[in-house]
């Protein structure tokens, strides 16, 4: 049962990320990467959510580990971040890095307090 959560988790997880991607893109056409960015700060508020609420560990795989984990990308943002230094686009990198830190740490933080509030 939990690698069956966990699989269909992934794959509503990686299905929804792509869809993001493919929507970004009809209206987005600057350097910033505006799609991982979403995905990574959004992913992390629910993230923050799931935790705090305390589910039962089979959502919390199916939810937290499989749907999230690939709506999520590090290894996408970190591609991006070399792709816009060998780019030699620092005004983009600095932004893209900060505001992704800064606001999915703090997207975190805020769906763990939202979740705590409503228990």
């Amino acid at each position: 049962m939990t690698l069956l959560a966990l699989g269909l988790g992934a794959f509503f997880g990686a299905i929804s990320r792509f869809a993001l991607s493919q929507w970004t893109k009809t209206f987005w056409t600057r350097d910033f990467p505006l799609a991982t960015f979403i995905g990574n700060v959004s992913g992390s508020f629910l993230l923050g959510l799931v935790i705090g609420l305390h589910l039962d560990s089979t959502w919390t795989l199916f939810l937290g580990t499989g749907f999230l984990g690939s709506f999520t990308t590090f290894s996408t943002f970190k591609l991006e971040t070399l792709q816009l230094l060998q780019h030699e686009n620092r005004r983009t990198l600095a932004l893209y890095l900060g505001t992704s830190y800064v606001l999915g740490i703090s997207a975190a933080f805020l769906g763990i307090v939202c979740a705590l509030a409503t228990n």
